[in-house]
């Protein structure tokens, strides 16, 4: 007669049982090997198997994996937890993690950081977009963003702008200097310029002109005055002076003055008519 002891399963699941020898005289001779681990053997009893289901990293990047129960007999039972937020958790499997990679700030002052996709089987994939042209963009790195600080126009009129380095990190280092003195410069701001506007004679002969803002902020205030009547005076513009040459009585007795132009611009051109004969004239 004969008695296969492995008939009845006694070493069970995830082991492979072998009785040499099933004789009803040799009993409790059958081994029990691991199939996990064959070095792993008994005789006559079931051997303790551990299978750790962590090993095999089934979790995947970012997350942590805990099986607390090794027993063959309790498989599928291994936790996978995320790194960034530890009560995210899920058994038998890897849990849904997040990693909004803009969180860190990775594009810097002066663009707009975007996670398309903030998984972490998705790293990489932040676009930077500049603030100041949207036009550029890069994806999983900083991107170079340019800011000309003259575009805005900061040193105003009769002033030159010059802006040495156009990297958002480097602001406020733009410099003006005044077209009529290039010796006057400012860093980050505009500069003291001056400008006597009298100085193109805006007034013309018989008058005295005054600029009293010689400003570049400040034109068109210079003064015009006449200098045969200071009671007549403009501001931007010449001043409409008249002399009567025939004030100073320069034909003389028995002869009568015209001016037909009393205008500062039109002298000489009085007329003298003998008050005898009307025909005789002199400009």
């Amino acid at each position: 007669c004969s008695k296969d002891e492995c008939s009845a399963d006694p070493c069970g699941a995830g082991q492979t049982c072998a009785d040499p020898n099933p004789s009803p005289a040799s009993l409790k001779d059958f081994t029990c090997t691991c199939d996990k681990d064959t070095s792993v053997q008994t005789t006559g009893t079931a051997a303790t198997c551990e299978v750790d289901e962590c090993a095999a990293t089934p979790c995947g990047m970012g997350q942590s994996c805990v099986d607390p129960n090794t027993g063959y007999a309790s498989q599928h039972d291994f936790v996978c937890t995320c790194d960034n937020d530890n009560s995210i958790t899920k058994t038998d499997g890897p849990a849904t993690c997040s990693k909004d990679e803009c969180s860190t700030d990775p594009c810097g002052a002066g663009q707009t950081c975007a996670d398309p996709n903030p998984s972490l089987t998705s790293l990489k994939d932040f676009t930077c977009t500049c603030d100041k042209d949207t036009s550029v963009q890069t994806t999983g790195t900083a991107a170079t963003c340019e800011v000309d600080e003259c575009a805005a126009a900061p040193c105003g009129m009769g002033q030159s702008c010059v802006d040495p380095n156009t990297g958002y990190s480097s602001q406020h280092d733009f410099v003006c200097t005044c077209d009529s003195d290039k010796s006057i410069t400012k860093t980050d701001g505009p500069a003291t310029c001056s400008k006597d506007e009298c100085s193109a004679d805006p007034c013309g002969a018989g008058q005295t002109c005054a600029d009293p803002d010689q400003s570049l902020t400040s034109l068109k205030d210079f003064t015009c005055t006449c200098d045969k009547d200071t009671s007549v005076q403009t501001t931007g513009t010449a001043a409409t002076c008249e002399v009567d040459e025939c004030a100073a009585d320069p034909c003389g007795m028995g002869q009568s003055c015209t001016d037909p132009d009393m205008s500062y611009g039109s002298q000489d051109d009085f007329v003298c008519t003998c008050d005898s004969d009307k025909s005789i004239t002199k400009t």
